[in-house]
């Protein structure tokens, strides 16, 4: 007998995504009624994102009132809006494994898109986009012609991007650097503080990521700073894109080519005694949990897993163990602090805020709620206005709270949070507030005063 709902700690199974059946139409179709069904007589989901909105109207607007009146064609409009951020997952759904009715329900959005692509249904230019080291190889040697194609105000290239690849000319893209992070940090060598407390102690390979490497690489600058003035030893670390964007595509054979390849380099840090430490949220949770449920036999992946660190998290874990050394100036302008949906899913707490109130005298807000972009699902029309509807709460909060910086350990969160609060003042003809969007560890960095460095 199946109780109601459950208190145990949720757990994953691996992806079945190489069994025939994980594309297979009628069984598909069968899972999503099922799953859909306990859905619809739970609805606790309904304001975590449009996917469930959606299901509710496709359910409640047919004539039979019920999942079996609801077309399968009409699943997709379900998948669209999923952005595979993880929160009903993690937060709200007490149906999850080891529950009887083992609802997975982003999983089941993922082997949905998967089965769409194995039937000719891929977006070519989601496909493209997701194709990170390609795409940063090629712009940042461009980066003054690509960035100025990619402003929202460019008249001449942002209409043509809307019609040909379908990229909302309203939504923000990230401006790519002229020099990448790894670069950056073979040209500026640095060494750590032999007075501070965790001297001698810790050595940190810092994971680039495809955004802070090609977009910002100011962030790993940052983060290295705060290291190096932690007594940290650091290297920086980008064997490649960690896969994320070809898992939001569902493009499994590319996630696992990306986990294998990048895993096999970051275990020769390990046995050279690096932590890896990762500098954007979605790299965390996919090397630590998302790799080891689609290759779950690689040893490697197992490893890394073990070994990798978010960079708030591994702050606040030298602060308990070790210390920090003296010099933390207050920042009275505040921050306001955004929980990124695949930080809070790595389940290790708010280490962002917990970072942050480390600095004396700092009024710190925090947003736990999604800010909508979700990687491409912010960028094409058919979905950047339902981005912006999802996230106009975290807007109208971030506003009021009127802080100097807004912060997000996912960088297009805090472009898309900055952007709209500012579009958000110039509507009500007020002047915006809020800086640049900015990581967590920028903030510290600053306050340690080493932001020049």
């Amino acid at each position: 007998m199946s109780r109601e709902g459950s208190l145990d700690a949720p757990i994953r199974h691996p992806i079945a995504w190489r069994d025939p059946d994980f594309t297979d139409a009628a069984k598909l179709d069968a899972e999503m009624r099922r799953v859909f069904d306990i859905c619809h007589g739970c609805r606790r989901c309904f304001n975590l994102c449009d996917s469930f909105p959606r299901l509710f109207d496709l359910i409640d607007s047919n004539p039979t009132e019920d999942v079996e009146g609801v077309k399968s064609q009409d699943f997709s409009k379900v998948t669209e809006a999923c952005t595979l951020c993880d929160m009903c997952f993690m937060t709200k759904c007490p149906y999850v494994p080891p529950h009887p009715f083992n609802v997975d329900f982003p999983h089941l959005m993922l082997r949905h898109r998967a089965a769409e692509a194995a039937a000719g249904k891929a977006d070519f230019t989601q496909r493209e986009l997701a194709k990170m080291d390609r795409n940063g190889r090629f712009a940042v040697p461009l980066h003054g012609l690509v960035n100025w194609g990619a402003e929202t105000s460019n008249a001449l290239t942002r209409p043509v991007m809307d019609t040909l690849l379908h990229i909302d000319r309203d939504a923000g893209l990230p401006k790519f650097a002229g020099e990448t992070f790894v670069r950056a940090d073979r040209k500026r060598p640095a060494t750590a503080n032999p007075s501070a407390p965790a001297y001698g102690k810790r050595k940190a390979a810092l994971f680039a990521t495809c955004f802070v490497n090609y977009n910002k690489p100011e962030t790993g600058m940052a983060a290295r700073a705060v290291l190096n003035h932690l007594g940290v030893e650091t290297r920086a670390a980008y064997p490649g894109c960690c896969g994320m964007p070809y898992l939001e595509q569902a493009q499994m054979e590319k996630v696992e080519e990306q986990a294998r390849k990048v895993s096999a380099d970051l275990v020769k840090l390990i046995d050279e005694g690096y932590d890896i430490v990762t500098l954007t949220a979605s790299c965390g949770l996919m090397l630590k949990f998302e790799w080891a449920l689609i290759v779950p036999e690689d040893e490697n992946v197992k490893r890394v897993a073990k070994a990798v660190f978010d960079i708030d998290e591994y702050v606040v874990a030298i602060a308990r163990k070790e210390g920090l050394p003296d010099g933390l100036r207050p920042l009275p302008e505040g921050v306001t602090v955004h929980m990124a949906c695949h930080a809070r899913a790595q389940n290790m707490g708010p280490k962002a805020a917990e970072m942050l109130r480390l600095i004396p005298d700092t009024p710190i807000d925090v947003i736990e709620r999604c800010s909508g972009h979700g990687g491409t699902f912010g960028v094409v029309r058919p979905t950047h206005a339902v981005a912006v509807k999802v996230g106009r709460p975290v807007f109208r909060t971030a506003a009021q709270q009127a802080r100097g910086h807004i912060v997000s350990d996912c960088p297009l969160a805090a472009q898309h949070i900055v952007g709209n609060v500012k579009r958000m003042a110039q509507k009500e003809g007020n002047a915006a507030i809020v800086r640049e969007p900015e990581h967590p560890i920028q903030i510290l960095a600053r306050a340690y005063g080493l932001m020049e460095a």
